[in-house]
């Protein structure tokens, strides 16, 4: 039992260190905002010419738009 408490200790002492050091460098938590898309790359795959596998997949996710009742 006590080395779960240890360990439950040893965890919030981390967090808590990480907070301070938040709170000491004083600038706000940033995000990706918009990732791949912030660069200008459309997708992750930027081929001109995607393989066999990624044409298959496409395909298929177009049949499943086609068909799709909504």
């Amino acid at each position: 039992m006590s080395l779960i408490l240890l360990t439950f200790g040893l965890l919030i002492l981390i967090v808590l260190a990480m907070a301070v050091g938040v709170l000491v460098q004083k600038k706000s938590m940033a995000s990706s905002c918009g990732g791949l898309g912030s660069m200008g790359i459309d997708k992750v795959c930027d081929c001109d010419d995607p393989c066999d596998k990624r044409k298959k997949r496409l395909a298929k996710e177009q049949i499943w738009k086609d068909n799709q009742i909504l």
